[in-house]
């Protein structure tokens, strides 16, 4: 007969053991690392192709020769599904010739080391086998799955809370309304958000022998019609043990389906907001040609895995499993179409798959970008803005499977002039033509909008130009009527050398006597002050 001492044991030490689940995996990875050595079949991993993961798979010190499988964490805790034989009169389940399964808690210390397993739940735990479980964000409900005595391979779903005040009550047990007749419904696994519950089924209308189910959970906890993943993520085979990744982007299930190794492999496919991407292979590094099971996360790239492989102790063992993080990263130019000269202050903004704004920034000086938060095998999309320039979109395809850095120029399109009257005067109205503070060469950049003056002027050959420059108000006056004079003649000077007749043109400086933005009674900022120095394309009667 089982004790309360376990249980209370069980939940009293949550509260002297308080570290977080970032912390879990990170200390504990000092133990035997596991032989990989049958792991490595090069024809498979050629099949497979390359697949962007490196783990380092090690023994995570608590199997024994009985089956163990991970199932998640609780305040802090590793919760296990064990066939552990308790006392001499256990009951041996002939459908698996081990004991019926339990669920055990673990705790974890400040250095990593894993505790005894303690029976988790005297309530939840019966005379029946009990296998995954999942908690909701607060921790005070579980989605768990129970088989009975008479069919100990078809499980069912229920529902519990935690009674207020108590360590372990867990009451208000509920077999919930999506349950089947004849089907079984296996390793629940609720989002982050507690909004969405995963599930393995091989209930009606499975497209193989288990399909993986999304149900929406309602505000009372209950679920509504299960979604089956569909043909992307379930095939004729079996799909079993869903879970999302810390950020929920990416659905992780193993299959015996898809470019398997053997058994069940470990796969993981981005979520989209309508659709789910082909699932990936997560390699020979951690797929084996026996079952590999039960991966879940605790860190971005830290957690468990459970495994028949040889070499083990028991037929599932508990592994500790750390992906080395690939760094990638994105970086290139914004240039012009036609003449490739590099584009300064362009904004180029990186989108993920979703749509999702990932970062922004502004091209320095030479054109240049870089984004350093690229993830491999994602598609992106690269969204430049800047005047005189028609909104560009890039896709890119971060396709290697190694530290990396993409290189992907972006060819901007001009926009075309236009002629508009402006405060009564009527002018050939396009962006700004940049100058240094205090020079009047032209910027490089700056030529293009120039060429686009020439491209009017060649169609239109009656029109004759003023050209009318302007300062900003730093500095004397006397200096900036005289460099607005000189960056009036640039200009008239650059379109003559590219075939303009001067009798079509004169230029004039005003300095800072017509600013667009009154700069004198207020601070303006810098790019306030780059309004005012401009340059004005007036078309002469």
């Amino acid at each position: 007969m089982r004790t309360n001492l376990f249980v209370i044991i069980c939940f009293i030490s949550n509260f002297i053991f308080s570290q977080g689940t970032s912390n879990l995996i990170a200390t504990n990875i000092n133990t035997t690392k596991h032989s990989l050595s049958y792991n490595n079949n090069s024809a498979v991993t050629n099949n497979i192709g390359p697949n962007g993961f490196e783990f380092e798979v090690l023994d995570a010190g608590v199997n024994t020769k009985f089956s163990e499988i991970g199932t998640g964490f609780f305040r802090n805790k590793l919760i296990m599904v064990s066939s552990k034989k308790l006392g001499g009169f256990a009951k041996i389940d002939y459908s698996t010739n081990e004991a019926y399964k339990e669920l055990f808690c673990l705790d974890i210390s400040a250095n990593g080391a894993l505790s005894r397993p303690l029976l988790f739940s005297r309530m939840l735990n019966t005379n029946d086998s009990e296998d995954q479980l999942t908690f909701s964000p607060d921790q005070k409900t579980v989605y768990f799955t129970r088989s009975s005595r008479e069919n100990s391979l078809e499980y069912k779903l229920y529902k519990a809370t935690l009674e207020e005040g108590s360590h372990g009550n867990w009451i208000n047990e509920e077999l919930l309304n999506i349950n089947k007749n004849n089907a079984s419904i296996e390793t629940p696994f609720l989002n982050r958000t507690g909004d969405k519950l995963y599930f393995s089924s091989n209930m009606p209308g499975s497209i193989g022998g288990y399909d993986i189910y999304v149900s929406n959970v309602k505000v009372d906890g209950t679920l509504d019609t299960p979604k089956n993943l569909g043909h992307s993520i379930n095939t004729t085979s079996d799909e079993k043990y869903p879970s999302l990744s810390i950020d929920g982007k990416h659905l992780y299930f193993s299959s015996k389906g898809h470019q398997n190794i053997g058994g069940y492999d470990l796969f993981v496919s981005r979520i989209l907001s309508n659709k789910y991407k082909a699932p990936r292979n997560l390699g020979n590094t951690i797929n084996t040609n026996y079952d590999e099971i039960a991966y879940f996360l605790a860190t971005k790239n830290k957690g468990y895995v459970s495994s028949n492989k040889p070499n083990g102790k028991g037929s599932f063992d508990i592994y500790t499993v750390v992906n080395d993080e690939i760094i990638q990263s994105l970086e290139g130019k914004a240039i012009d179409l036609v003449t490739k000269i590099k584009l300064p202050n362009t904004l180029v903004i990186l989108k993920d798959e979703d749509n999702n704004e990932v970062a922004r920034q502004m091209t320095n000086e030479s054109g240049f970008f870089s984004f350093d938060n690229v993830i491999p095998f994602e598609q992106y999309t690269l969204i430049t803005q800047k005047d005189g320039f028609k909104d560009g979109t890039f896709v890119f395809l971060a396709n290697k499977n190694f530290d990396t850095t993409y290189n992907k120029d972006l060819e901007l399109n001009t926009t075309e002039p236009v002629i508009a009257k402006v405060d009564e005067e009527l002018r050939i109205v396009l962006e700004n033509i940049y100058f240094d503070f205090a020079k009047y060469s032209i910027k490089e950049e700056s030529t293009i909008s120039l060429n686009k003056i020439i491209k009017v002027l060649n169609h239109k050959q009656d029109i004759k130009l003023a050209i009318n420059a302007h300062t900003d108000i730093r500095g004397k006056n006397s200096y900036n009527l005289k460099l607005s004079n000189k960056r009036a003649k640039s200009a008239l000077n650059y379109l003559i050398k590219n075939g303009i007749n001067k009798n079509r043109l004169t230029s004039k400086g005003f300095g800072e006597t017509k600013p667009l933005i009154d700069c004198k009674y207020y601070p303006c900022t810098d790019k306030e002050h780059q309004s005012n120095r401009r340059i004005e394309f007036v078309i002469l009667d």
